[in-house]
């Protein structure tokens, strides 16, 4: 169990530092992502920015992930799910355009005008609090890999072994703290999980 998601973040970054694990930039997923994020970057000595990605819901269950999209676009279909369903390829264009704009007003919300930091040859290091499906985090890591990035270092506290196994073949390396075997929401392994307001998720980007 984690406190919460700093003492996450703080165990996540000692773990990379024991795993001779180094990287130039940390990308944190918004929002529950950003204290842990902000906990890596401070331990790493690197700077911290944002990587918002937004789930492609199926046409009658926008609960149930059929792809997912990063706010500079990057996009990952999971094809056998489209094909079992029957789903449009008009569907998935216009489903694509809707939550890019949400997912590129969010990284735009969360800089506060800034710019994105140049990622262009350096090593980037992905991190949330945890991960359930990896949808979004497949868009997100392949959105750091289109805007420049060499490498891609996936870092969260918990995973269920089947996605962190099958994230392995996204990132260049995926370091996990947790990867229990009954795994139900990436909640359950935290004391405090309360969820994080834009407002605080900002603060995290404008620390030293």
């Amino acid at each position: 169990m984690f406190a919460d998601r700093t003492e996450a973040g703080r165990r996540l970054g000692e773990l990379l530092v024991e795993q001779h694990v180094s990287g130039d930039i940390v990308l944190a997923v918004p929002r529950g992502g950003l204290p842990v994020g902000r906990a890596v970057a401070d331990r790493l000595d690197v700077p911290l920015d944002v990587v918002a990605a937004k789930k492609l819901g199926a046409p009658w269950n926008p609960e149930l992930a059929v792809g997912a999209v990063a706010s500079d676009g990057a996009v990952w279909v999971n094809e056998d799910l489209v094909d079992d369903l029957g789903v449009s390829e008009e569907y998935l264009d216009e489903e694509t355009g809707r939550q890019h704009a949400v997912a590129a007003e969010k990284a735009e919300t969360y800089r506060e005008g800034r710019p994105p930091l140049d990622l262009d040859g350096l090593t980037a290091i992905v991190v949330d609090d945890g991960v359930a499906t990896g949808a979004t985090t497949i868009a997100c890591i392949r959105g750091a890999r289109e805007a420049g990035a060499e490498r891609v270092v996936l870092a969260v506290p918990v995973g269920p072994p089947d996605t962190v196994e099958r994230l392995r073949a996204e990132a260049d390396e995926v370091v996990c703290l947790l990867t229990p075997p009954q795994f139900h929401a990436v909640g359950q392994f935290y004391e405090s999980f309360a969820q994080v307001s834009d407002e605080e998720a900002m603060t995290y980007l404008d620390e030293p």
